[in-house]
């Protein structure tokens, strides 16, 4: 665009004293595409909110790759860990016991899952204790079986830190009158509330060597090893030099391989509102296409004067075009304008809450994604040049002899 396409462009664009009508058309226009481009960068930073605040819980309680045996527990898992601690990327590894209990207190029984961790081999690999509201996870450490509980389950049972507890195992053992389910007192030395109601209402947290005595393991068995990674979108590769070195007898899942649906169902809806959304950026763009032929009717005498004083097709093809491109660029940036100050006070000021048993925040998460950022001004931009195309055509298809015979 030379200087003169550019500057019959804008003058075009400022100058609509005459034509009011006309200018009205513009504003909607600007608007459109403005209330679109907003609407795609709150929507899509919700979306990116949700999948940021959600993955950082699941892996505040999950680690980022799980390792069992297809044999069962294992035994002698002090090496193991040693071995996986070696590879490249990993920066912690964890050996837990795993099982489905029952709980009692005066107030009220309800089965759980419990885990059992090593607090001093927890760093990197897990970051409960950030969501720990009453105690430490280093109180794990304790000789007297401890645990930690969830917050809904603290309140269902009516317990808190400091209260005892009656765990249940089915694996206790076989006696002179048959099977014998073992039943050990535990006392709660923390609380956590991890915001996720699956998790606060049903997992109890203690040390390996307490479950160990519940369940019935010998010392060195455990049911698995939580691995902790530096980079957790390289899980997937980590995973594969595991299984190489490790063999075949065990099973290695990734936090994505868990939580596959779940991301897959977020990426889903996030993609489809971006469709839903951009359908009223191409309303707006509709409105540039009417905005530009009114205004190629209004303006024959000029486009004929022009073409008349040496002015060439291609040269009122590119004054309409670069038109319908301002009008885009300006609702566009109106569009970013607002768009990113909305999200600033949702996220700054949280006035929009949601049901805590509904969701898994107490607030609209709001995360902005550069890629999503830059994607949508690309889009917008595309869409409203592709509307300028027709009626610059039919602009530069003006026969300035048959307009300006009757002038």
């Amino acid at each position: 665009m030379n200087l003169f396409e550019t500057f019959i462009a804008f003058r075009y664009f400022l100058t609509r004293k005459k034509q009011s009508f006309i200018s009205i058309i513009s504003i909607f226009s600007v608007i459109g595409i403005a209330i679109g481009v907003a609407s795609l960068i709150v929507v899509l930073g919700v979306m990116n909110g949700f999948s940021k605040n959600l993955q950082e819980k699941i892996l505040g309680i999950n680690a980022h790759i799980i390792i069992t045996s297809y044999k069962g527990p294992i035994e002698n898992y002090k090496e193991l860990c040693e071995r996986i601690k070696s590879q490249k990327y990993v920066k912690g590894a964890m050996p837990f016991l795993y099982s489905e209990l029952m709980v009692s207190s005066p107030n009220g029984v309800k089965g759980v899952v419990l885990r059992a961790v090593d607090p001093e081999a927890s760093k990197g690999v897990l970051t409960l204790s950030k969501d720990i509201i009453i105690g430490s996870f280093k109180d794990l450490k304790s000789s007297f079986s401890p645990v930690i509980i969830g917050k809904e389950l603290a309140l269902k049972l009516g317990v808190g830190v400091g209260s005892y507890l009656n765990l249940m195992s089915p694996t206790g053992g076989v006696s002179s009158f048959g099977f014998m389910p073992k039943v050990m007192v535990f006392k709660v030395v923390g609380i956590f509330d991890t915001g996720m109601y699956e998790y606060d209402s049903s997992l109890i947290y203690t040390n390996i060597k307490s479950a160990q005595r519940l369940i019935g393991f010998k010392k060195d068995v455990i049911t698995g090893i939580e691995v902790g990674i530096t980079d957790i979108y390289k899980a997937r590769l980590v995973a594969k030099n595991l299984k190489k070195i490790l063999g075949p007898e065990f099973y290695i899942q990734t936090w994505m391989d868990m939580n596959k649906s779940l991301f897959s169902a977020l990426k889903l809806e996030k993609f489809a509102m971006g469709v839903i959304l951009a359908m009223s950026i191409l309303v707006g763009s509709f409105n540039i296409i009417t905005t530009l032929f009114m205004l190629v009717m209004e303006k024959r005498k000029d486009i004929a004067i022009l073409l008349s004083m040496g002015a060439t097709k291609k040269n009122i093809k590119k004054i309409f075009v670069l038109l319908g491109t301002i009008i885009g660029l300006v609702g566009i940036t109106l569009g970013y304008i607002f768009g990113l100050v909305i999200g600033f006070l949702l996220k700054k000021y949280q006035f929009i809450t949601l049901p805590k048993d509904v969701y898994y925040f107490d607030y609209l998460p709001i995360q902005y994604n550069l890629t999503d950022m830059i994607l949508i001004g690309v889009i917008a931009l595309a869409l409203c040049f592709i509307a300028t195309l027709y009626p610059a055509a039919k602009a530069a298809k003006v026969e300035p002899a048959q307009v300006l015979r009757y002038e």
